[in-house]
Formats: structure tokens, sequence, C-alpha cells
């Protein structure tokens, strides 16, 4: 069981990181520098261009701690399936906020509206100069919602199947699926939303927005119900992830 401070322990998580990219053969350094602390990002060591090509973040809202929980518990859980991706990881996108308990970075700025014309913060261009270039297969960020009945998520795709029906399958194993047919003003079946995004759609963009238009063939941004357990909502996001993996390869 995972007590809820010690999940918003930044240092910790690091070190518990290191620990697990050591084992699943990941190159993990730092890329950017905020509010005193340093941002890591993880790569496969040993690029195969025929291995499925994985983007996964979690913690770019601090306050989101199940996220960052579950990307380090299914890291550590499955080495082996590590070894067999095409894999870059971005652990805890804010850790600021996370050592706070707040969605903002510490000059209030919410890191995932600040996508739009080549990053609007200093962490945000630097991990976009790290993605240029780079394509995947699917990307996957790692969210929870506060207001949320249940666990649902947004699946933009550029090509068919669809898997959102197969993840929020996996993740009612553990929490029930949203009962809302409208989330934000978006139209909801059965825990997943669906939409066109034009590059017009926001003003400020999201990280999905910017995964979906220059580098990814399906993104999804997971949600899960944060006054649920927060070991319910890891082992939802953990769900997830496995889902979208054993699709993809």
């Amino acid at each position: 069981m995972l007590r809820h401070a010690r999940s918003h322990d930044y240092a910790w998580l690091i070190k518990r990181w290191k620990v697990a990219a050591k084992a699943a053969g990941l190159k993990m350094a730092v890329f950017a520098e905020a509010d005193s602390y340093s941002v890591y990002w993880l790569e496969s060591r040993n690029v195969k261009p025929e291995l499925p090509r994985i983007y996964l973040s979690a913690g770019i809202h601090g306050d989101e701690s199940a996220a960052t929980e579950a990307l380090l518990l299914w890291a550590q859980n499955y080495p082996e399936v590590l070894q067999k991706l095409n894999l870059i990881l971005f652990p805890c996108m804010n850790p600021w906020g996370l050592t706070h308990n707040k969605r903002s970075d510490e000059g209030g700025c919410d890191l995932n509206r600040c996508y739009r014309n080549g990053g609007e913060s200093p962490v945000i261009r630097s991990q976009m100069h790290l993605l240029a270039g780079k394509e995947f297969d699917a990307a996957l960020c790692l969210h929870e919602d506060y207001d949320a009945h249940g666990v649902y998520l947004y699946e933009i795709a550029k090509e068919r199947p669809y898997l959102g029906e197969k993840i929020i399958s996996a993740m009612s194993r553990h929490i029930p699926v949203e009962s809302r047919s409208s989330v934000d003003g978006n139209r909801a079946k059965a825990g997943v939303i669906r939409r066109k995004v034009p590059p017009k759609l926001l003003e400020m963009w999201p990280e999905a927005f910017a995964l979906h238009f220059m580098h990814s063939l399906r993104t999804l941004t997971i949600e899960t119900p944060s006054e649920f357990g927060i070991d319910q909502r890891v082992a939802a996001h953990v769900a997830a992830i496995s889902e979208v993996v054993g699709s993809i390869s």
C-alpha cells in the first residue's frame, strides 16, 4: 500500500526510477532544470526499427500523484517488456508541483497548456527539442481528475483500430467507468471521449495535441478519479499502460 504523502516525494521517486531504469536497460538523463529541480527523461538504449515506438509521460500536473507512481510501478513490474520497446518516457514533468501537491509549476503555469508555438515554458521547450523528428505508434499521457466519478480517457487516432474501449475495460477491473455522458463539454460514451482536434480547437495546446499533430499515430490521455484510493488509481493506470503496450506489440 502506498502512503499518499510519500507519493509526493520527488527525490524518492527519482531514486526508485534510477534502479528501475538500470533493470530495464533504459538511459536516464536530465533534460531541464526547473524551480531548483532536475527534470528527467528515459529512453531505450538499443533502438530497433522493428519494435513498437511508445511515448509515456506523467506528473505534468503535480496534484496527480497516482500517475507518477503508476508509471514507475509498471516499469518495475515489467522490465522485460520495456526491453522490447522503443521507449521514450517522462516520469515527472512538474517536480515542484508534485512536491507541493499543486497542479501548476512554481510560477503558476499549467504546463499542460504550454505546447503551442514551440513551447511556452522552458521545460516544455526542452522536451519538444528532444522529441523533434521522433514518431510513435502510441503516446500515453497519464492524468487524474478530481471531478471524475470513474475512469475515462480521450483518444485521438490517425488510424484504426481504436484502443479506447479495451483500455477502459482493463481499467474497470480496478475502478468503475465514468458514468457521465458529458465530461468538460465533451461527449463521453462508456468512458471514452473521441473528438476531432483541428489545430485551432484550443488556443493553448495540451501535451496530447502536440503529440497528435507532430509525433504520434494515436494519442491517449488517461484519467482516474482522484477521490478514489491511490492504490486503486495506480492499478488502473498500470492496467491502461499494459493494455496499450500489449495491443501495439
